[in-house]
């Protein structure tokens, strides 16, 4: 039985890989938490999977869990994840995602050298694309526009560096937008469909928006963890890999979307200046071609995780 260990198991993305694997059989999951962890997304399989509480950023805590454990794999996804945040709290996003991948490449290193390490990367490390780029390809120039991109710059960088130097089975990945079921409320899929819930029950009637021009591509988070699966096992070490639908939509045509297929009226629609960024990234649109070689393909469409999104909200 393989020991797959993945740091932010409660997190949206690790909780939907938690669930990919436990339904393939023959993996041990062990997932990292703080004692402040809430659990609710984990809460229908903790009964198979093994928790172990760790402070990623402490290096002798990650240190002997890893030592513990000597996993074949580790999916690292504990993060500070969310962009506005990280111009709020640069030097908290910064030392979480960098210090956090040089501890797990260390006790890699010193325990288990054979251990497949996934680095969760992200298309904001590409920042300011221009329009003869798109769409985006592995290989373009990286130019990340807030804290969070430049920290998951190096967190890249770091995973390529420690497989030339040391020669670390490590996996890069850069996932475009993934939504879907369990993603917070500050997140754009689900601050629309819960804002247009609470609409439905007449519990508001203003629904708040940010640049509604920004155009991104978008996966489903479920179509999202496959990759990382099938990556781990098929993906060639100190490679990066685009994760992604290869088709861009403006935030409007988004929310237009969620609008056509709920029952939400007399509302009006408010840019909240709050939402807005320092500085945002105009057009995220990727290729994964090279993913798509190793036999990737979207499964679940983008008017399917909306519909999903929304009956989520609407049961939550």
């Amino acid at each position: 039985m393989q020991k797959v260990l993945i740091t932010g198991i409660t997190g949206f993305v690790g909780s939907h890989l938690a669930d990919h694997l436990l339904s393939l059989g023959n993996v041990q999951i062990y997932g990292t938490i703080r004692h402040r962890s809430p659990l609710d997304n984990i809460v229908h399989i903790q009964d198979k999977i093994i928790l172990r509480d760790c402070n990623v950023v402490d290096t002798v805590s990650v240190m002997q869990l890893v030592k513990d454990i000597k996993p074949d794999y580790i999916f690292h996804l504990a993060a500070q994840s969310f962009v506005p945040t990280s111009w709020k709290a640069p030097q908290e996003t910064l030392q979480t995602n960098i210090i956090s991948t040089v501890n797990i490449l260390e006790a890699v290193r010193e325990y288990c050298k054979d251990c497949v390490i996934q680095i969760a990367g992200s298309s904001e490390e590409y920042g300011r694309v221009y329009e003869h780029e798109l769409p985006i390809y592995e290989d373009n120039r990286l130019r990340p526009l807030s804290p969070y991109g430049v920290s998951k710059v190096a967190q890249d960088m770091l995973a390529k560096q420690y497989n030339r130097s040391y020669d670390l089975k490590t996996i890069i990945t850069r996932a475009f937008n993934h939504e879907g079921l369990r993603r917070g409320d500050v997140f754009v899929t689900s601050a629309f469909a819960k804002q247009l819930v609470e609409i439905e029950r007449n519990k508001r009637s203003v629904l708040l928006v940010g640049n509604l021009d920004a155009i991104r591509d978008f996966t489903d988070v479920r179509d999202v963890v496959k990759a990382y699966w099938l990556l781990a096992n098929k993906g060639h070490y100190g490679e990066v890999y685009n994760i992604c639908s290869g088709v861009g939509i403006t935030m409007k045509e988004l929310l237009d979307k969620f609008i056509s297929i709920s029952d939400a009226q007399n509302y009006v629609i408010r840019v909240d200046e709050t939402k807005l960024r320092p500085s945002d990234v105009p057009v995220l649109v990727g290729n994964c071609d090279r993913l798509k070689a190793l036999g990737w393909e979207r499964e679940i469409s983008l008017d399917q995780m909306i519909k999903d999104i929304l009956e989520y909200w609407r049961n939550k």
